[in-house]
């Protein structure tokens, strides 16, 4: 079996493992987020107690959810496409240039959200917040916007690998 074979083959099993990683925190996230905004309904009117800490939490899921959604998205072509533009593209060549394109804009707009999220996460490591109930530091769901930037970059930048190799094509 030659060595760009396996290569593609081992690529493949770690993008496999982080698309299932990814979609069990996407699960696991909203259930978190319906099932504890269930629970607060629940506690606050039909049993009438108010749960002190409750939205923290439901906040770190609902982070979660979003920024690893976008990834998924990201990772699916499911993002920043006009689709009576690429459904009216026939030639292969211009369907690539319009995939170069998507993806020269992602990769630039998440390089300025990589550098956001840093500036972030770097200033709340320097002036440490937390939750007032649970005292969760506020870098945690900082971490995940910076995470998913960078996820957001690295599709981004599969895709404009792809689309290059599909315009060099004859």
């Amino acid at each position: 079996m030659p060595a760009s074979s396996e290569r593609a083959s081992a690529l493949g099993r770690i993008g496999g493992a982080i698309a299932i990683a990814l979609n069990v925190i996407g699960v696991v996230s909203s259930a978190a987020v319906v099932g504890l905004m269930f629970f607060l309904v629940v506690a606050r009117y039909v049993l009438g107690l108010s749960v002190v800490g409750l939205h923290e939490l439901i906040m770190l899921a609902a982070v979660a959810l979003y920024m690893v959604g976008a990834v998924i998205a990201s990772r699916r072509h499911e993002h920043l496409t006009v689709d009576w533009i690429a459904g009216s593209l026939r030639n292969p060549r211009g369907k690539a240039a319009h995939d170069l394109l998507i993806a020269t804009l992602t990769i630039v707009v998440t390089c300025f959200f990589m550098v956001w999220a840093y500036h972030m996460f770097t200033w709340g490591m320097k002036r440490p917040q937390s939750t007032p109930a649970f005292q969760i530091p506020l870098w945690i769901p900082q971490f995940a916007i910076g995470v998913a930037a960078v996820g957001c970059f690295a599709y981004a930048l599969r895709d404009a690998i792809d689309a290059c190799r599909r315009l060099m094509r004859r």
